[in-house]
């Protein structure tokens, strides 16, 4: 006696729904990521009702809480901090010199890199701040 075969039925799996999923999920997560500005160097900077933007191409010394210089985002020490401005003042690179300071850092610091750009023959300084939100009546 001869018994009829059965016919296997493939299993399939309809990916299509897991994709809409990874691609709601992408989406989602690319429109609540914030972006940090400044991600290596952690620094609070105080507030001033005056604030403006620069526009222009600036070189940035960023002091720390802990009072580390960072020229450009790369560590420095206040003698290269000086000889780097005076090279960049020499080659005509530095239009103005933006202190990013934090608000905790001590004032003495803040000179140094002041005297320093100044003896490098830097013309304009900028101390970066944030602007104060608006007083409640």
């Amino acid at each position: 006696m001869e018994f009829a075969r059965r016919r296997r039925v493939g299993a399939s799996l309809n990916i299509t729904p897991l994709i809409d999923v990874v691609l709601l999920l992408l989406i989602f997560f690319m429109i609540s990521t914030t972006f940090v500005v400044q991600p290596g160097i952690p620094i609070r900077l105080p507030e001033a009702g005056s604030a403006a933007s620069q526009l222009r191409r600036e070189w940035v010394v960023a002091v720390t809480a802990r009072g580390e210089l960072y020229l450009n985002e790369v560590r420095v020490t206040p003698k290269i901090l000086q000889r780097q401005l005076a090279a960049a003042v020499g080659r005509g690179e530095i239009e103005v010199l933006i202190i990013k300071a934090d608000e905790t850092a001590r004032h003495g610091r803040v000179v140094e890199v002041m005297d320093a750009a100044k003896l490098a023959g830097v013309k304009r300084l900028a101390i970066a701040t944030t602007t104060k939100p608006a007083a409640q009546p």
